[in-house]
């Protein structure tokens, strides 16, 4: 007698929305798959065109982690290939801790599949860098607090100090609230995007300032699923990039001297 196949789940990386910005790992393993299971409140149900026809598909936005946790195991005791499928990236505001604490604790197989998260398309659409050459080299990933606290120096009045990039997740409903934590360190001046749906069809971006915030997202019908980018990224020109400068050697290029245009060698 044949041994039984072992089921195994993957946590897959959906993207921002675009059914396009999944990864080619995501896009087949969505069609090898057995059984999958996905977030409908946030995820596009237009990726469920990548599944086999017959395969089932259980929206979980009304269940609950044991619920969700019953549908994997009976998959994995059928020896079925099972995709949980995450909106953006899993790693970030994805609740999949839990769920891979409860796939150790019943001996099951799984892998994390990482995704494009929506900081990245909302930067992507705005067509800005993160990062600025010669002005800030850090990003902050954070939320505001509200029926679900933060630690208190994780704060948006602490993060504020650090006058650095920061991605506001899951806080377009507690706008007022931010910006009024953000502004105890930082101008009113500040310049902010609110990304909404960011790669979905009808995705918007409103450009504005820390003391505007509130007042410009009620303006354009923005209340939920909203990407805010916070810092002087959003304005800044920076100085040029020392990786490409030709007075600047590293291990794959040599310093340009001037004069003859002879050039040094990189140890």
């Amino acid at each position: 007698m044949s041994e039984q196949k072992k089921g195994i789940v993957y946590f897959v990386g959906a993207g921002p929305g675009d059914p396009e910005l999944i990864t080619v790992k995501g896009m087949r393993l969505l069609k090898e798959s057995d059984l999958v299971l996905y977030a409908g409140s946030l995820v596009n149900k237009e990726l469920l065109k990548y599944v086999r026809q017959g395969v089932p598909c259980f929206d979980t936005a009304g269940l609950t982690l044991e619920e969700t946790i019953t549908l994997i195991r009976d998959g994995a005791a059928a020896g079925k290939t099972i995709v949980r499928l995450h909106t953006g990236d899993p790693a970030i505001y994805g609740a999949i801790q839990e769920q891979i604490d409860a796939l150790n604790e019943e001996g099951i197989t799984w892998q994390v599949v990482p995704g494009v998260s929506s900081f990245l398309a909302a930067a992507a659409l705005l067509g800005r860098e993160l990062t600025v050459p010669g002005g800030t080299q850090t990003v902050i990933i954070t939320r505001q607090g509200g029926r679900t606290p933060v630690p208190e120096l994780e704060s948006l009045r602490e993060l504020g100090r650090h006058r650095s990039t920061i991605c506001l997740f899951l806080s377009a409903g507690l706008l007022e609230e931010a910006a009024a934590d953000l502004m105890v360190n930082l101008s009113p001046d500040t310049p902010v995007a609110i990304v909404e749906r960011v790669s979905w069809p009808g995705e918007c971006a409103v450009l504005t300032t820390l003391a505007k915030l509130a007042q410009d997202a009620r303006a354009a019908g923005i209340k939920k699923t909203a990407m805010v980018l916070i810092g002087d990224f959003l304005k800044a020109e920076g100085n040029r990039s020392l990786l490409y400068d030709p007075s600047f050697s590293h291990g794959f290029r040599s310093k340009e001297q001037s004069g003859d245009g002879a050039k040094e060698d990189h140890e």
